[in-house]
This record gives structure tokens, C-alpha cells and sequence, in this order.
């Protein structure tokens, strides 16, 4: 039983994660609202953005430099 569950869920993994994305963005519209949503969003994008840097071995101060560049 638990390997065909295990089939089943390879199988259609793209159609169980949109799903499960899209139902949990529409039950974050319902509770927040549409900007609070949005800016829920944005953060994750941020996030999801700053931690791919972190992964990819970029030394953090370069980062910054690079998004901050010093003022003269």
C-alpha cells in the first residue's frame, strides 16, 4: 500500500503542488485580504532569493556590496 502511495504521489507531484499552492493562496486571500497577500508574497520571494545567494557560496558581505554599493 505504501509503495503505490509513494507511485502516486511521483507520479502526479506537479499537479499535487499546484494544487496545494493554489488552495493555499486562496485560503491567504480569504484570511488577509489581497495585500496583505501580496506582501506576504513578496517577502517569500525576497527570501526565497536571498537564501538561493546564501546556497550558491556568495560571501554575504559581496552580496551586499554588489546589491549596496558604498556611497563616496
Amino acid at each position: 500500500m505504501d509503495n503505490r502511495i509513494r507511485k502516486i504521489l511521483i507520479l502526479f507531484r506537479g499537479r499535487i503542488l499546484g494544487a496545494s499552492l493554489g488552495i493555499t493562496f486562496a485560503l491567504m486571500l480569504i484570511i488577509f485580504g489581497v495585500w496583505q497577500t501580496v506582501f506576504i508574497l513578496v517577502c517569500g520571494v525576497i527570501g526565497y532569493y536571498l537564501g538561493a545567494r546564501f546556497d550558491s557560496d556568495e560571501d554575504f558581505r559581496g552580496f551586499l556590496e554588489r546589491v549596496l554599493p558604498p556611497v563616496d
